[in-house]
């Protein structure tokens, strides 16, 4: 990566994070839906970071969050186990010549369905823990898991807008 990508990047996981705390936070629909936009950080980093350094960066987004949400890790898990699994997600769903080389995740690069398809499965990852954490226990299932789905369908759509809205 150049100097002008770190910086680019780095300035676009500060936004990320600042719009999860400052104004997600308070988004919620029918007390079911929370947008999580935060998880973007992870989604939109390019290909060629290494895994270590993936959940280093995870795992730092994730108690950022948790210390703003005061949730004691959750968030950091979550993230964790979302960004472990990205790349098993990315060979598997993502058809793109070249793909060995340099990607970038975004709507323009790889098209709609990939993109929407790979946010919503690492999406789904992350709000399935995440919300199961939450829980602690399965007495709250069927409310747990309409949680999880409304959650990912709302963090999905809200993550391509923002792509789709700010695409060159």
């Amino acid at each position: 990566m150049t100097l002008r990508e770190i910086i680019s990047t780095a300035l676009l996981f500060l936004l990320y994070l600042i719009l999860q705390i400052l104004l997600v936070r308070n988004l919620v629909l029918f007390d079911y839906a929370f947008c999580f936009l935060y998880i973007a950080c992870i989604l939109l980093l390019p290909n060629e970071i290494g895994l270590t350094w993936l959940l280093l960066i995870a795992f730092v987004t994730g108690i950022l969050v948790d210390t703003f949400y005061n949730t004691l890790g959750m968030h950091a898990a979550a993230s964790v186990l979302m960004a472990y699994c990205r790349p098993l997600i990315v060979r598997s769903q993502i058809d793109v010549p070249g793909l060995e080389t340099r990607i970038e995740f975004s709507l323009r690069e790889l098209g709609a369905g990939a993109f929407f398809r790979y946010v919503l499965i690492l999406a789904l990852i992350h709000h399935t823990a995440l919300f199961f954490i939450e829980a602690s226990s399965l007495t709250l299932l069927i409310p747990t898991l309409i949680r999880v789905a409304a959650s990912t369908l709302f963090t999905t759509v809200s993550i391509v807008l923002i792509q789709f809205f700010t695409r060159n």
